[in-house]
């Protein structure tokens, strides 16, 4: 499998767990290529599941269509995109969505944080984003900015891998940055988490806030399994099957937001209809 660096802890953590109950029988390959170039690779025939941090769109999955390539999307998870400053970032806590978009907005001039808001340093802002191949990328500048890749192009320093922006965050005193709430949460002894202002006052991404919408930037999570490599791998399938049946216990470990109870039922559904795919017998 390939694609998403959000959903790549997730699936490893299944993968780790799967793989110990098969007795050596099952090795997984999990890339990270970001939503998009996972995308390529799927279509193209490369692949057997591809993970990612925003639903397929209508071009990808015609791309796959003219392959001949079906599939099936499963709903895994849910995140919360994180925005995180240095951890000497003593000033930046709190910020509006307002605030955000003009700092990360098409044509943005601030170049400090004193261009943010009053009150607070001239401090040089250094900017860490996803890559244009990101899900997480498209996520943040439509939420953001209001439109998917409308987004500054000075500045930003970009990278399909999360543990880039972890870095470069880390190591400048005016560094800020973003990607999934398990990464913010995993390193937070290197960065610090911002809280998000829509408007009704400072929210931090919790399973709560995300499940129940009061944090703004709250996403669903995707994996996108081949129908064909359902009908004839069976540890595909398998390893699908395991993952909803122990989904609590692996989201937990994974530090990832679980599935409402509404969610669950969409998985329900989409899980009848990989039932129903066929099954090859070698």
């Amino acid at each position: 499998m390939d694609g998403s660096s959000t959903v790549y802890p997730l699936m490893a953590v299944t993968a780790k767990y799967f793989e110990s109950t098969t007795d050596g029988r099952v090795d997984i390959s999990i890339g990270i290529s970001g939503t998009g170039g996972g995308f390529e690779k799927f279509c193209r025939g490369e692949t057997d599941i591809s993970n990612a941090s925003r639903a397929i769109k209508s071009t990808e999955a015609a791309v796959c269509k003219t392959a001949g390539i079906e599939f099936t999307e499963i709903l895994i998870a849910n995140d919360g995109l994180a925005v995180v400053v240095n951890k000497d970032n003593t000033w930046a806590s709190c910020l509006t969505m307002a605030e955000l978009k003009k700092i990360w907005n098409l044509g943005s001039t601030v170049t400090k944080w004193s261009d943010v808001r009053t009150g607070f340093p001239d401090t040089a802002i250094k900017m860490f984003g996803a890559g244009t191949d990101s899900g997480t990328f498209d996520s943040f500048t439509e939420m953001v900015n209001g439109k998917s890749k409308v987004v500054r192009k000075d500045g930003v320093q970009t990278s399909e891998d999360d543990n880039v922006t972890v870095a470069g965050v880390n190591g400048d005193k005016g560094g800020m940055g973003y990607f999934g709430l398990s990464y913010a949460v995993e390193n937070e002894s290197k960065v610090k988490l911002v809280q998000i202002d829509k408007g009704a006052g400072c929210v931090t991404p919790t399973d709560v806030t995300v499940q129940g919408g009061t944090y703004a930037l709250g996403r669903p999570l995707f994996t996108y399994v081949k129908n064909l490599s359902i009908s004839t791998k069976p540890a595909v399938g398998a390893y699908v099957q395991f993952w909803v049946d122990n989904l609590k216990q692996i989201s937990a470990d994974a530090i990832f937001v679980p599935l409402t109870n509404k969610q669950m039922t969409t998985l329900a559904k989409e899980m009848v209809t990989i039932a129903k795919l066929p099954r090859v017998k070698k």
